[in-house]
């Protein structure tokens, strides 16, 4: 797997772990009733969208010069 395949390999898990350590949070801030989870929450589904929107520009860009077929 070349660097570039990896790199998208890692952008795709990093959202996923972005995205199940916010549904972790919130279900702590349901259980727990502790406000900072809901904060963390929230930090962690912003870094989803942007590991999204990263990823999706990353692989546009690898498609435009021709690296990625």
């Amino acid at each position: 797997m070349s660097l570039k395949g990896f790199h998208i390999v890692f952008i795709i898990f990093s959202t996923l772990l972005a995205l199940g350590v916010g549904l972790w949070c919130v279900w702590v801030d349901l259980v727990e009733g502790a406000p900072i989870y809901l904060a963390g929450a929230v930090a962690s589904f912003v870094s989803a969208v942007t590991l999204v929107v990263y990823g999706v520009w990353f692989y546009r860009k690898m498609k435009r010069l021709r690296i990625i077929t």
